[in-house]
């Protein structure tokens, strides 16, 4: 390491190429035609390719099949079990027997605050719980009412 300074310093071999210096003559090996090839729209000043464009071949978006639908009214739920909220109260993680949206994301249930939540019915509950959810499905509220819990259906987000 002896006798490495700033002034010293070098990149090492082989790691930058040269400039590619175009139309400076023959003797360059890019004079003549300039990398550009003979005729065509690509050979002209002012020519431009557009980005998308593939050669006149046919555009991908084009060659790829399309199928499906996809409804631009789909709502999508953050879904959450019975058995989740059950081991929630058993733990005494619920505070007051009241489950909101706010309480499952602040407990770490929920990965986004502004989603809706939907409360399906897997898994057994015990506890009395006082539910609030944007949607409960039918088994899932049978389950939360049969524990003498209610449920409360939160106004549909857009």
């Amino acid at each position: 390491m002896k006798g490495i300074t700033l002034s010293t310093l070098r990149y090492a071999a082989g790691s930058r190429r040269k400039v590619k210096r175009i139309g400076r003559g023959q003797g360059s090996g890019h004079g003549g035609t300039s990398t550009r090839g003979h005729k065509g729209a690509g050979a002209r000043a002012g020519a431009k390719t557009r980005p998308w464009f593939e050669g006149g071949q046919m555009p991908l978006i084009r060659r790829v099949p399309k199928f499906g639908f996809h409804s631009p009214f789909r709502i999508g739920y953050q879904v959450v079990n019975i058995k989740t909220l059950g081991a929630l109260a058993a733990a005494g993680k619920i505070e007051n027997g009241t489950v909101t949206a706010e309480s499952l994301y602040a407990l770490g249930i929920l990965s986004k605050k502004g989603l809706p939540v939907k409360i399906l019915g897997t898994g057994d509950l015990k506890a009395k719980l006082a539910v609030s959810a944007h949607a409960f499905s039918a088994s899932a509220k049978q389950k939360i009412e049969a524990a003498g819990g209610t449920t409360h259906v939160l106004g549909q987000q857009k």
